[in-house]
């Protein structure tokens, strides 16, 4: 694959965290890539390694406990894993934009709003504080937030919680970046505001040409939204392929099970009252991953091989690919 081929590629990332329980692998072998102006899914469920794929793309990982051990992450066709920090720091918020998972830890309870996002611009766009000001009101304007003008001088506690991710948003759009990594964007919403937060996004996407990778366990986010999807589980990529492909014609049997996990809607009215179809077990620890397959003392169809060697990435149709010894 040609590093120079794609906005963002990344290839064969190994992140751990050495602590004193030993040395938990929280992402192991991940490639994936994005194109301008292209929405990619990033799906699985909790503690599966989706937000540190993230942070190691923003190079966010704090070493320690946390070192980024093996890979490469082309951005541009530079790898971001030999950048100085310096440089890092340019692309960081300006060319590649994050919104974090929780506002009311990302935004700082000391400064207003319209602060933090003409900071933003200050630091990135080198304008002055007025100028810096009267362009952050304008991209509260811009993400729908009510009354622009005021919400700038109130801080996040005024705030409610769609408000407060509005002007997270704001801030991750102020500098126009290339891509937009957005880590459980409507979490802790009620579904209304939920809805218009992914309505917005998907508007900035067209109206920037950002490329966004949505990280959620949703997979009703990612159908809404996403071209293509990623599916992760204990630190690996078990499959990836368009929106249809993973909807249509899921294929490893992780997938599949989420899949069946999902409640259907009429599903009650034609069916009566049955139970949903949960995949068995729990997620293995990062610190005592199994050998072989991680996923196979879950699986139904596990054969010898599974338990001994981990497998590797199946070509199946276009770009549908999945990491199974199953075809």
């Amino acid at each position: 694959m040609n590093k120079n081929t794609h906005l963002l590629d990344i290839q064969r990332l190994k992140t751990c965290f050495y602590t004193f329980e030993g040395t938990a692998t929280a992402v192991e072998d991940v490639s994936f890539f994005m194109d301008e102006g292209e929405t990619v899914g990033l799906v699985g469920e909790s503690g599966c390694g989706k937000s540190v794929t993230a942070l190691s793309v923003m190079r966010l990982i704090k070493n320690p406990p946390g070192k980024i051990v093996d890979g490469q992450i082309f951005f541009e066709g530079s790898d971001l894993l030999k950048l100085s920090e310096k440089k890092m720091r340019s692309i960081r918020g300006a060319r590649i934009s994050m919104i974090f998972q929780e506002p009311m830890t990302s935004l700082n309870p000391v400064y207003t709003i319209g602060y933090q996002i003409a900071e933003m611009f200050m630091i990135h766009k080198r304008v002055g504080k007025k100028e810096g000001w009267n362009q952050a009101v304008e991209t509260l304007r811009l993400v729908q937030m009510p009354s622009p003008q005021k919400r700038a001088d109130e801080y996040p506690h005024q705030l409610s919680g769609g408000m407060r991710q509005r002007a997270m948003i704001a801030m991750a759009m102020a500098c126009n970046p290339k891509i937009l990594v957005a880590d459980e964007p409507t979490t802790a919403l009620d579904v209304t505001i939920q809805a218009q937060i992914l309505d917005l996004m998907l508007k900035l996407k067209e109206d920037f040409r950002a490329a966004v990778l949505i990280i959620t366990h949703d997979l009703g986010v990612v159908a809404e939204i996403a071209q293509r999807i990623v599916v992760m589980y204990a630190g690996r990529v078990v499959e990836e392929g368009t929106t249809r492909d993973i909807f249509e014609n899921p294929t490893h049997p992780y997938t599949r099970g989420l899949l069946r996990s999902v409640p259907k809607l009429g599903e009650r009215s034609r069916k009566g009252r049955t139970r949903l179809v949960e995949i068995p077990g729990m997620v293995p620890s990062l610190y005592e991953l199994p050998q072989g397959c991680s996923f196979h003392p879950r699986c139904r169809h596990a054969m010898d091989i599974c338990r001994q060697t981990p497998p590797e990435f199946v070509d199946l149709e276009g770009i549908h690919r999945m990491r199974c010894y199953l075809e």
